[in-house]
């Protein structure tokens, strides 16, 4: 049974949805030149969503059309397959320790035929040499050929170094802050250990903005949901 929910899929029409599909676009047009094939999602510290926005970002693309692997590279605390419902008995790990096919472990969710899981697998001694691993690298630059977007949610880059490690061999970083809960100047500190790998850093993803009874942020919330239901 899930835990956890995927808004895209529950309720694509919500305000929230709509704006991963803004999120989705901003990604298609933040690389002119290159097309962005891996991203890493990452966040100063834990509990600032950024698996909820890794699974709901893989969700959206793939509803777009696109063939999408989501990867848990959270090798400490995994929490990908808590969204499908799904066990973490074998995944990136396996790959990467006992060079297991991609084919063998990867999940097909019946709910979007374009997205695939990869779940972390058995939480490992060494998360961090795992993921700067040449076995990493090469599994990367074979799933591009087989995705056109990879989703790689890693742990928050405030806490351990397998972020800015991943930053270093993907396309793209995107950096997840929650309203209320990210101090400003540990989010500085995570931004400032990426800028020091020469991470391409996308953007932000401002998460868990409160909807006030009366302010701003309810009233754009009720319009977008008036629009989509009309």
């Amino acid at each position: 049974m899930r835990s956890q929910r995927i808004i895209t899929h529950e309720n694509p029409k919500s305000p929230i949805a709509e704006a991963f599909r803004t999120l989705r676009t901003n990604i298609q047009f933040s690389s002119i030149d290159k097309a962005l094939s891996s991203i890493v999602i990452t966040s100063s510290g834990p509990g600032e969503g950024k698996s909820t926005v890794s699974v709901n970002t893989a969700m959206t693309i793939a509803q777009s059309g696109k063939k999408v692997l989501l990867v848990d590279c959270d090798l400490r605390k995994p929490k990908v397959h808590t969204f499908f419902g799904i066990h973490n008995g074998q995944g990136l790990t396996n790959i990467l320790a006992e060079g297991i096919d991609l084919k063998e472990v990867v999940y097909e969710p019946e709910i979007e035929n374009n997205l695939h899981i990869l779940t972390a697998g058995p939480i490992p001694p060494n998360p961090s040499e795992l993921l700067g691993s040449k076995k990493m690298k090469a599994f990367l630059k074979e799933a591009e050929t087989n995705y056109h977007t990879i989703i790689l949610d890693s742990p928050p880059v405030g806490v351990v170094t397998d972020a800015a490690i991943l930053s270093t061999i993907a396309d793209g970083t995107i950096f997840v802050c929650a309203v209320g809960q990210a101090e400003i100047e540990a989010s500085k500190m995570a931004k400032s250990l990426l800028e020091k790998v020469n991470a391409n850093i996308l953007g932000v993803v401002l998460n868990k903005v409160p909807v006030t009874q009366n302010g701003y942020y309810k009233y754009h919330y009720y319009n977008y949901y008036s629009y989509y239901e009309e």
